[in-house]
């Protein structure tokens, strides 16, 4: 995942192992769960855009139940080993997931996977989306996406495109563009987004699709250019002069998100306690102002409307990878 600017690590600031909760116990926190400390595991990396929305999340929770909310990192494998130690553990809530976006798209990615996300996890609340940006070197003659896809069309697939790995949100994302534009490129994964931000920067590649979290301050001081937006939205509250993509090429809408995941057989009453938490704290105007600045996105949601969406999202991502032959053995 993408790593967030150090400033955002700090506004987010948490103990790298341990939320701690408040001192006071708010109003509320005798509920039956949760009655003892929780475990929550993030898939990726420390420092990554999941692990630090997850400790976000964690911090709140914390505040407002009086347990603390423990991050773990397990990653690696797409986040399939991080899933792996949520089907391992007790089904009782005191192990919960912030997931990103491959938990839909895994299952037809790895030829070998033995668990189907759908059938193993009950999906209770989407914890945030955020859009992708069109990234090009500082020197690019592209100045805009009709531009860009001019020149990889003279290029014909000698140009150099990053991602953060096979499988991640920023390849699904470049395979689409790709598609959509009809043209080629010469795929280079990396192990993470931060890796493939850096070598777009030394030129080394030439075409990256970045989070606008983790972006931005490039774009802003100038070393790397941003052509479009992949959100819905027309524009985006962090670089509100940069078109959307679906300008030039319609019906191109696509996010990165965030969700907390729990075990199926979790008890019904903690799955609700859970989800009205979460709700409160994305009702909270400070802490939409904390996502605001890092140009994060999150509604309240139940888990029925989170269960559908994840539906939606592990179809279309599915059978895309489907299409276009993209495999990990």
């Amino acid at each position: 995942m993408k790593e967030l600017r150090s400033g955002r690590r700090a506004m987010l600031a948490a103990p790298l192992a341990l939320v701690a909760p408040a001192l006071v116990k708010p109003a509320g926190a005798q509920a039956a769960w949760p009655n003892r400390p929780v475990r929550m595991i993030v898939p990726w990396p420390a420092g990554g855009a999941a692990d630090l929305v997850g400790r976000l999340y964690a911090q709140a929770l914390a505040q407002r139940t009086g347990q603390p909310f423990i991050v773990e990192n397990r990653g690696g494998a797409t986040g399939t080993i991080g899933e792996q130690a949520l089907i391992q553990a007790p089904a009782d809530g005191t192990t919960i997931m912030n997931q990103a976006t491959p938990i839909s798209v895994t299952p037809a990615l790895f030829a070998g996977q033995r668990h189907v996300p759908e059938r193993e996890f009950i999906p209770v609340f989407q914890t945030m989306s955020v859009p992708q940006l069109v990234l090009v070197e500082r020197n690019s003659p592209a100045r805009n996406v009709a531009e860009l896809i001019a020149l990889m069309r003279a290029a014909d697939g000698d140009f150099a495109a990053g991602s953060s790995g096979i499988g991640s949100q920023q390849h699904l994302v470049l395979e689409l563009f790709l598609r959509q534009a009809g043209v080629k490129a010469n795929h280079i994964p990396y192990r993470g987004g931060a890796p493939a931000l850096t070598d777009l920067i030394a030129g080394q590649i030439r075409l990256f699709f970045g989070n606008v979290n983790s972006a931005v301050a490039q774009v802003r001081d100038g070393q790397v250019r941003a052509l479009a937006h992949t959100g819905a939205r027309p524009r985006i509250n962090a670089l509100p002069d940069l078109p959307a993509l679906s300008e030039t090429l319609p019906g191109f809408a696509t996010v990165e998100w965030n969700g907390i995941f729990v075990r199926v057989g979790t008890p019904a009453p903690v799955v609700e306690r859970l989800s009205a938490l979460l709700n409160e704290i994305v009702a909270d105007a400070a802490f939409q102002q904390t996502l605001r600045a890092s140009d994060l996105t999150a509604e309240p949601n139940t888990p029925e409307q989170f269960a559908g969406f994840f539906r939606s999202e592990s179809a279309k991502w599915q059978s895309f990878v489907r299409e276009a032959n993209i495999r990990l053995e």
